[in-house]
């Protein structure tokens, strides 16, 4: 089974990339201009087996065109440079709208009370195999590269946690020993942007990451590949662990994108 699906993506990568491709990076996602060759070869190859395996589908009249699965998935790709991967394995379809959009929500709160209702989003990540975007927001957070938002990253972060078997903000490492250092980074860190937020104090990291240990990660993950020299100088224990885990620097282009 792996190998012909290994097979399959030689196949894949070796298809000749359409020349609208070039147009669609350059104008939707201008980080692909600050990568160096090699790594904007290996993303191009990244997208092609990324778009044969995904499904895309268009909700609430979103059409799905070659823009929509290029710049989608060269951002989601941009996460796996440098990496063995499996392309989300996890991840079956992505569900695009044409703007945010209304969903349901349940929670638990103190003494195990439960609320109901709506709220508007921008995308999220399910356990079903899906990942749901906004494409007015996928296309804001590819060209604004520097405010540390970015919505394919956020939601394709939780998808990378989930491969460890568990959303809990460690994805699967390496090795085994790399979790223990993880974890205390996290603890750390997590209390360190929690405190902040209960202080209204200014902070590189989303302060929507201090809901928990998954949400951290995401927000991180949107740090690290958009405002990563900031990320440096302020967490620079967040950004060593990231760099280490995506294997990739982005503070070294970053004087380009700040």
């Amino acid at each position: 089974m792996f190998g012909l699906k290994n097979r399959r993506r030689r196949r894949a990568r070796s298809r000749p990339t359409p020349a609208s491709w070039g147009e669609i990076l350059w104008a939707n996602v201008p980080a692909f201009q600050r990568l160096p060759q090699e790594d904007r070869l290996e993303l191009i190859d990244h997208i092609k087996v990324f778009i044969e395996e995904k499904r895309f589908e268009g909700i609430n009249g979103q059409e799905i065109t070659e823009e929509v699965r290029v710049t989608i998935a060269a951002q989601a790709c941009m996460l796996l440079l440098h990496r063995d991967t499996d392309y989300y394995p996890r991840i079956r379809s992505i569900l695009v709208y044409p703007e945010r959009y209304v969903a349901p929500y349940k929670r638990q709160g103190p003494g195990g009370i439960v609320t109901e209702g709506t709220d508007t989003r921008l995308g999220e990540a399910w356990d079903s195999g899906y990942v749901v975007l906004s494409w007015c927001d996928v296309k804001r957070g590819g060209v604004e590269m520097h405010d540390g938002h970015n919505v394919v990253f956020h939601e394709f972060a939780h998808a990378l946690d989930a491969e460890s078997g568990f959303v809990d903000g460690a994805p699967a490492l390496e090795k085994r020993e790399l979790f223990r250092p993880w974890a205390r980074m996290l603890a750390h860190e997590l209390s360190d942007l929690r405190a902040a937020s209960m202080r209204g104090l200014p902070t590189v990291l989303n302060k929507y990451g201090a809901q928990n240990e998954a949400e951290f990660f995401a927000v991180a993950t949107e740090a690290f590949f958009e405002r990563p020299a900031a990320l440096r100088a302020s967490n620079p224990e967040v950004y060593q662990h990231l760099g280490e885990y995506y294997r990739q620097d982005p503070a070294a282009w970053a004087d380009q994108i700040e």
